[in-house]
């Protein structure tokens, strides 16, 4: 969340930074924290996700996406 706020006050190089902190948050706040009301993730209810992600399915969705990016290059 540092990151995130330390982008928004105007710190950020580049627009794509502060795209990704935002993309960052917003993930992590609907696909892996467990909320107290819903007693589980917001995507869940949505039937977007049958659960809860980890730190370790993100990243490897990440460098999937990088090497789906390269080899379209």
């Amino acid at each position: 969340m540092w990151r995130y706020t330390h982008l928004s006050n105007g710190f950020s190089r580049t627009i794509e930074n502060h795209d990704i902190a935002v993309a960052l948050t917003y993930f992590a706040y609907n696909f892996i924290r467990i909320h107290r009301s819903l007693r589980r993730g917001p995507a869940m209810p949505a039937c977007i996700s049958d659960h809860l992600w980890s730190i370790s399915e993100l990243v490897d969705l990440s460098e999937a996406e990088e090497t789906a990016e390269r080899g379209a290059a």
